[in-house]
């Protein structure tokens, strides 16, 4: 007697707790999206173009406008850039978000997720208002130099977000890389 109902009932039922936790990385990244957008209408309400609030000796909260990407790459191209970045952000995020499912671990689907909640922030922001909203203003004197009075160019929550999931995927691919060294030197010695 064949056990193929019961290996295809076990099929369905792993598919459909992928199809759930694949779901829930969507979920997070969506959350990552909606507190980045609060944090910044929150700004808009508060803060006028170009105002600046001291925080501590090294942080500030401003409200600066961003037109182009990282560092502000390509904010003086004329608008095109626009486009593209929403272009870029959607496809990205859409990609991704299929990279998930096939993701080989939880730390690589949670860095994929927070680069989604980034990417698609940053997105509404190009949508709504033709550009991004910046309001974190990082200084120390050690940078100056490098940066206009010491200060990293302005970020956002959505910055952050894309910047953990870069950070924590790099780790995840070096991780496995040396585990597949490790296990690779084991097995031939």
């Amino acid at each position: 007697m064949s056990d193929q109902p019961q290996d295809l009932q076990q099929a369905h039922a792993q598919a459909m707790r992928d199809y759930m936790a694949w779901r829930r990385w969507l979920a997070l990244a969506l959350a990552v999206t909606f507190l980045d957008q609060v944090t910044k209408l929150l700004i808009l309400q508060k803060f006028a173009y170009g105002d600046s609030y001291v925080v501590t000796s090294f942080f500030n909260l401003v409200r600066v406008h961003n037109e182009g990407a990282a560092f502000s790459f390509l904010a003086d191209e004329g608008g095109w850039q626009r486009w593209f970045f929403v272009v870029l952000g959607i496809s990205a995020s859409i990609w991704m978000a299929w990279l998930i499912k096939t993701s080989p671990s939880r730390l690589m689907s949670f860095s994929l997720t927070m680069i989604i909640g980034g990417a698609l922030g940053n997105v509404v922001d190009r949508l709504a208002y033709g550009h991004v909203i910046d309001f974190l203003d990082f200084h120390f004197a050690v940078l100056d130099g490098w940066f206009v009075g010491g200060h990293f160019p302005a970020f956002n929550l959505a910055d952050s977000a894309i910047t953990l999931g870069a950070v924590l995927m790099i780790t995840d691919e070096l991780r496995r890389a040396r585990q597949a060294h490790h296990n690779a030197t084991h097995t031939h010695s």
